[in-house]
């Protein structure tokens, strides 16, 4: 079997960060995607990978271009670095995330925290913070 390119890891992470933003619950995701609550609950633990409609519905709710879920884009680490493609409805945060996860200089630990801490400081600082 061939390995996922999915970081479902990462993208449970993803998910529950927007779900807990937002203040919404599984269930009101699910109304909003299409997804089921309990599709949702096993891709914020990480378990099984969700099929491609799912990951498309994920993608959009997000605000998140599907190419950057895939291993290798947004969510992998990988030697050499990759071009960031710019979206145009991809927030700061986002933009800043994948440029620091392309840096082939930073270890991907590295990479998740200064992301981290930017996006808290970005939401904190900017008008749609307050």
């Amino acid at each position: 079997m061939a390995d996922s390119l999915i970081n479902v890891a990462e993208l449970g992470e993803l998910v529950k960060r927007q779900r807990e933003r937002t203040k919404m619950s599984l269930r009101e995701v699910a109304t909003t995607t299409g997804v089921s609550a309990s599709t949702l609950s096993r891709v914020e633990n990480g378990v099984g990978t969700p099929d491609s409609a799912t990951l498309a519905r994920l993608a959009q709710w997000l605000g998140v271009p599907l190419e950057r879920l895939m291993s290798g884009s947004l969510l992998a680490h990988s030697e050499a670095a990759e071009p960031v493609v710019y979206f145009p409805t991809e927030s700061t945060p986002s933009i800043v995330e994948a440029h620091l996860r392309a840096d082939k200089n930073l270890q991907p630990e590295t990479a998740k925290a200064l992301a981290e801490l930017f996006r808290v400081a970005y939401n904190q600082f900017s008008a749609g913070g307050k």
